[in-house]
């Protein structure tokens, strides 16, 4: 958008918001922004280029897509969406109610400590599954492991509690992290916060830290992002005031450095660029401290990770040629599947931004044969194909056409 335009579009929102009787606090709120963005945007400073946030702002507004921008592709009719089961429905009986309320009925000590081993190995394959984004067989795995865990550290002896309240905290942060994935954020949240109760009760402070982290994702995903940021900040400001008193092991700087791209991801949703940008550089410095990429507390926290969550961040803010520039050389092989799938999605979504679709094709595709489950439930993903399909119309080609439809991106 040039100056001028920039100037005649923030002028129309404003008047369509004040037709409405909306203040911009309450606009920005339904749309899951900040009121200083939407004061931007009306004021003609911020630029309002991606189709999927003028969609967001004509939601708002209760408007069609053309009203906002005449010239926006004009959307086929959409088939009516079928119920279908969830991958996660199994995982989110696992939440309902008390995961062992017999237990409290009967107080029993009927623990087999020779059971240790299969719930140590059960827990990483849980992780397994969810870095992988196997989420029917993660389901059915959780459906007994979770009662098991809960069982266990209610009648296994003192010895043995410490270690089950953190095999369950990290069983419930998978979960968390699973649900957050299939857009289920709110049973994300009821499980990160089990996952922050239970590494407390293990006695692993910075488990706790990790459970902040997931549930800030609940939090975003909820489009809750003061809940986000004020949870963030607050573990964020702990955290570095015992980094600086202390000698910070190599955890320590993992779990801050994820926090500081969570900052980063939040200010980035809200269009905040400048704050975005600074939670990036501090990302940047933790890891250049750190020095390696590791992954604890399955947060996956490095130098590698930190410029793939900048080129999404960029992304995010619709800096499409700064997010391919941060992607020019990096190799993520080393980093989990579901990594290596997130950054070539979002290169596909950056080449959509230049309007570069056959690029944008073929890295959804790459995508796509990484981790298939990923490309076909992510928010993300699937507005970018359909964003895809409706620029193209009747032109699609044979294989957008079918990715399409292997995601589900038009229903």
């Amino acid at each position: 958008m040039s100056a001028e335009e920039r100037r005649v579009f923030g002028a129309k929102v404003a008047d369509l918001r004040k037709q409405r009787g909306l203040t911009q606090s309450e606009l920005a709120a339904a749309i899951g922004r900040t009121a200083s963005w939407l004061s931007q945007v009306e004021r003609g400073i911020q630029p309002v280029n991606r189709l999927d946030v003028l969609r967001l702002l004509a939601d708002g507004l209760g408007v069609s897509l053309q009203v906002l921008q005449p010239d926006a592709p004009t959307a086929e009719p959409e088939p009516t969406p079928q119920a279908e089961a969830n991958d996660l429905d199994q995982a989110r009986l696992v939440l309902s109610g008390h995961p062992a309320v017999d237990v409290l009925l009967s107080p029993r000590e009927d623990f087999r400590p020779s059971t240790m081993n299969d719930l140590r190995e059960a827990c990483e394959r849980i992780w397994d599954l969810t870095h992988t984004d196997q989420f029917a067989e993660l389901s059915a795995a959780l459906g007994p492991l979770v009662p098991r865990l809960e069982r266990a550290t209610r009648t296994a002896p003192q010895e043995y509690k410490a270690e089950l309240h953190w095999l369950t905290a990290r069983t419930y942060q998978a979960l968390a992290a699973a649900f957050v994935r299939q857009n289920e954020a709110d049973a994300a949240w009821v499980a990160a916060d089990r996952a922050i109760r239970e590494a407390e009760l293990s006695g692993e402070p910075l488990g706790v830290f990790a459970g902040i982290y997931r549930l800030a994702h609940a939090f975003v995903r909820l489009k809750h992002l003061d809940q986000a940021e004020h949870a963030t900040t607050m573990a964020v400001n702990a955290l570095q005031r015992y980094v600086d008193d202390h000698e910070a092991t190599p955890q320590h700087q993992s779990v801050l450095g994820s926090l500081h791209l969570m900052l980063a991801l939040i200010h980035a949703r809200a269009g905040e660029r400048t704050a975005a940008r600074k939670e990036i550089e501090r990302a940047r410095e933790v890891a250049a401290r750190l020095g390696e990429d590791r992954n604890d507390f399955n947060l996956e926290f490095g130098p590698t990770n930190v410029e793939i969550q900048a080129v999404s961040t960029a992304v995010e803010l619709g800096d499409a040629g700064e997010a391919l520039d941060i992607a020019e050389g990096l190799d993520a092989s080393d980093l989990s599947v579901e990594r290596q799938a997130r950054l070539l999605m979002d290169l596909g979504r950056a080449h959509a931004q230049r309007r570069h679709f056959g690029d944008a094709l073929n890295y959804l595709l790459k995508a796509e044969d990484l981790a298939p489950e990923m490309i076909h439930t992510h928010i993300a993903a699937r507005d970018v194909i359909r964003e895809l399909m409706l620029v193209a119309g009747r032109a699609a080609s044979d294989e957008l056409r079918a990715l399409a439809d292997r995601t589900d991106a038009l229903g």
